[in-house]
């Protein structure tokens, strides 16, 4: 994630920052900008960016009546939600309480995953035939009855992603992480996750990407529902660590792609983080770099996957090393093998250069 300024103050601000803590302007993120922004009123609901007298905005419905949001609408615009919460189709049920709060967070999470795929300029809505566009269903569990169980499953179905909120519950998310062995689990992870099946279905499945896919990563025609339960009755191959970023990617070749996808956006955003931070670190395929290059690497924007990987190496020691030095658990639990990077590689590939119709 980039790094934003106060442009009334200059203050460091956080990309979910509302209002400017040094000086206590309004801000709103603009996504045609991609920028984060102070803004003053301009009369009758709308707003301006402080000190300008361009472009007339309107605060998302979201960010103006439920306070999920801080995203800015252009005036002249039809729609009355950003393009993040436009991609809503169903919301918690705001009268159960503490629901707002899970939503919130949800929300959080699902703009940073819509800010990466807009930098790696990935259609949000496609005019491929048998591909919806991206949408979002957010649901909590309902009590059982005789038909049904009443537990959310989160997943990816023709577009639309249903997540349950209790994962923005980090209590319930460290019990989920114990209960299934995973030493990664996060809500911005199932995001990224979850979205990787949308775009395997617009960047792959009907492309010439699928035989390479087939090469690297099995036959995904293999039965899915016989390989979920028979990864969950005996869990991964003991030899899952040569050839997969994580366990679960080890059942079927979808799941393996949307693990894969999931973590080329945690790289690409975390190594632009560490960048925008002014970040340089010696290690083992950066060491004697030349200062232009090790520095002004753009995550999203390079083409060259073995470049980012190894500026990510170094980054990935130094995050474990400072967690260590606080008592925590590592950062980055993983350990990439050669094959997991000629997945990520194919991944970053398809994600920065194919399959662009929307």
């Amino acid at each position: 994630m980039k790094l934003f300024s106060c442009t009334s103050c200059g203050n460091r601000i956080f990309f979910e920052n509302v209002q400017c803590t040094a000086c206590g302007a309004a801000l709103g993120f603009v996504p045609e900008r991609l920028n984060l922004a102070a803004f003053e009123p301009a009369g009758q609901g709308l707003w301006r960016e402080l000190g300008g007298r361009g472009r007339l905005y309107r605060k998302c419905a979201n960010y103006e009546h439920q306070a999920v949001c801080n995203w800015m609408v252009p005036a002249d615009s039809p729609d009355s939600f950003c393009p993040a919460c436009a991609l809503n189709q169903t919301i918690p049920d705001l009268t159960q309480p503490g629901n707002r709060d899970l939503w919130a967070k949800m929300e959080t999470a699902k703009r940073r995953l819509v800010v990466s795929l807009m930098q790696l300029g990935l259609p949000l809505a496609s005019s491929q035939a048998g591909v919806r566009p991206l949408a979002f269903d957010f649901l909590a569990d309902t009590p059982p009855t005789f038909h049904d169980s009443g537990r959310v499953l989160t997943g990816h179905k023709n577009g639309l992603i249903t997540l349950n909120i209790a994962e923005a519950d980090p209590v319930v998310r460290a019990k989920m992480r114990e209960e299934m062995d995973e030493p990664y689990r996060t809500l911005l992870g199932h995001f990224r996750h979850e979205s990787g099946h949308y775009y395997w279905d617009l960047l792959v499945r009907d492309t010439f990407a699928i035989h390479e896919f087939r090469e690297r990563f099995g036959d995904e025609r293999l039965d899915y529902g016989e390989a979920l339960a028979r990864h969950h009755r005996q869990g991964p191959p003991p030899n899952w660590r040569d050839g997969y970023v994580s366990a679960y990617a080890s059942c079927h070749p979808w799941e393996d792609w949307a693990e894969s996808w999931a973590h080329v956006l945690h790289i690409l955003d975390t190594l632009e983080t560490a960048l925008q931070f002014g970040l340089r670190l010696d290690g083992e395929g950066t060491r004697g770099a030349p200062e232009d290059t090790a520095f002004a690497l753009d995550p999203f924007r390079h083409a060259n996957f073995n470049e980012i990987f190894e500026r990510w190496m170094p980054l990935t020691f130094a995050l474990n090393s400072l967690n260590r030095s606080m008592g925590h658990e590592d950062a980055y639990p993983f350990v990439l093998p050669p094959a997991v990077v000629e997945k990520l590689a194919f991944v970053h590939r398809v994600a920065t250069g194919s399959g662009r119709d929307g």
